[in-house]
């Protein structure tokens, strides 16, 4: 699972993974992204000759979704079903749509119970974590994209999930699932337009990154309104 998460600015972006010229205005860092806001992916450029930074809405799409009110609970797709069930069969197979979403780490929560000091009353709360590398360098999800146009005539919007899978040993005590974390040598292989089936597609998954570290935040992360650096301070 990963419902909510961290991305660097523009510049940083276009710094690490060397891009000439994003596809969209400049944008700040987030500490706090959640779900259907607009997220900078990387991928192909139409041309073929580089990485294009451009958006997409984090809540993914099928291009043959007919329907006016989107799917819901598409943020995530399971890596271990993705080259069959029909929601992202498609693109899983289909190299034109893997993306990459840069990202500075996660957050996953675990319940617990704290009691009130007013009252005594013991209530349940979510703790969050945030989860990264150790040097906290930026790093890419693997992700699948859509191309969907709203039955209404709307312009075509460019929709966007994360990969998932079992979680490593390094992160299993915070949650079961992670996203997959792509390996740098891996992001050009990942991005491959040319690449067009599900067993190369999965032999990418298979070699995802799995060393993380994690610590406990403050609740703050909890309300998706809260924003800034203070988000990722250890507890």
């Amino acid at each position: 699972m990963c419902g909510r998460y961290l991305h660097p600015d523009s510049a940083a972006i276009e710094r690490q993974w060397h891009i000439g010229r994003g596809n969209s205005d400049p944008f700040a860092a987030r500490y706090n992204v959640s779900p259907t806001t607009l997220v900078p992916i990387l991928r192909h450029d139409a041309e073929g000759a580089g990485l294009e930074l451009t958006m997409a809405r984090w809540s993914f799409v099928p291009h043959w979704w007919k329907q006016p009110k989107p799917p819901a609970m598409t943020i995530n797709a399971r890596s271990e079903e993705a080259a069959t069930k029909p929601m992202w069969r498609d693109a899983f197979r289909n190299g034109r749509w893997h993306i990459a979403v840069p990202t500075l780490g996660w957050y996953e929560w675990q319940s617990r119970e704290q009691v009130d000091p007013a009252t005594g009353e013991v209530r349940p709360y979510k703790q969050p974590f945030l989860l990264r590398r150790s040097d906290s360098a930026p790093f890419c999800f693997a992700g699948l994209a859509s191309l969907w146009q709203a039955p209404n005539g709307a312009e075509p919007i460019l929709t966007a999930a994360i990969l998932t899978k079992t979680a490593s040993a390094s992160t299993a005590a915070v949650h079961d699932r992670m996203p997959v974390v792509l390996p740098e040598a891996d992001l050009q292989a990942w991005l491959d337009p040319s690449r067009n089936s599900a067993a190369a597609a999965a032999e990418v998954v298979q070699r995802a990154e799995s060393e993380f570290v994690f610590y406990p935040v403050r609740t703050l992360v909890n309300n998706a309104r809260n924003e800034g650096r203070k988000l990722i301070e250890p507890l």
